[in-house]
């Protein structure tokens, strides 16, 4: 007998394809936006929120939040892929690094530099990448695509860190998507990252456009995952 999840308690069915934001506002703000009638809650569990239903295509689809930061992100995918997710789509945000993409421009995940310890507890030591059909579709929705860093720290004080990446050519810096991209490939899942720019410098959108570059996340994570025709 399979042993239950300790953090996610499913109260509705899960969805085989699922939609990954950190933050459990967004999730209701998806599910809201995503869903073609009102969705049930899939886990409340931990404020871990997350809801299932029929997606605006026709099919359905699960919305779970994360969390914050890679460990929270390792714990929900690895408890997703128990109870049987086969694709899943990271929809968060992130900081550019100097001359990189501007806020409120979407990046797509070409790769992650594992730089936070959840990734590389789980093994990762090169850049990791996403499904590449699933990058594929979602960078076509994107304005920018490339390699971004993942990191544990939001606040980091280490500036010649950030130089460093920046020159190395990343574009941006974010908390999770290593550790959803290393369960994913542990755990034998198609995986990929959109990301909306929060944050360039001092330079940051306010909660208003942070919610709409969410939505927008949103939909283009839906159309890449909506199956095609035979």
């Amino acid at each position: 007998m399979a042993t239950a999840p300790l953090h996610v308690h499913p109260t509705a069915p899960l969805a085989a394809r699922v939609l990954l934001p950190g933050d459990p506002g967004r999730a209701l703000a998806l599910a809201t936006a995503l869903f073609d009638a009102p969705a049930k809650m899939f886990n409340h569990n931990r404020g871990l929120w997350g809801y299932t239903g029929t997606a605006l295509d026709g099919f359905d689809l699960t919305v779970q939040s994360t969390g914050l930061g890679g460990p929270s992100a390792a714990i929900v995918v690895e408890e997703l892929c128990d109870l049987g997710i086969r694709a899943a789509i990271r929809v968060g945000t992130c900081v550019a690094l100097d001359g990189g993409p501007a806020p409120g421009a979407v990046v797509a995940v070409r790769a992650a530099l594992p730089m936070d310890g959840a990734s590389r507890a789980l093994g990762a030591r090169e850049p990791l990448t996403g499904d590449a059909a699933l990058t594929d579709e979602l960078a076509a929705h994107a304005d920018d695509e490339g390699t971004i860093v993942s990191a544990d720290l939001f606040y980091d004080p280490r500036a010649h860190e950030r130089a460093r990446w920046a020159a190395g050519g990343a574009l941006a810096v974010d908390l999770e998507t290593a550790a959803v991209l290393s369960v994913a490939r542990r755990r034998g899942i198609r995986a990929a990252a959109l990301l909306a720019v929060a944050a360039r410098g001092d330079d940051r959108l306010d909660a208003e456009a942070i919610a709409e570059a969410g939505l927008r996340l949103g939909r283009a994570a839906l159309a890449a995952l909506t199956p095609t025709p035979a």
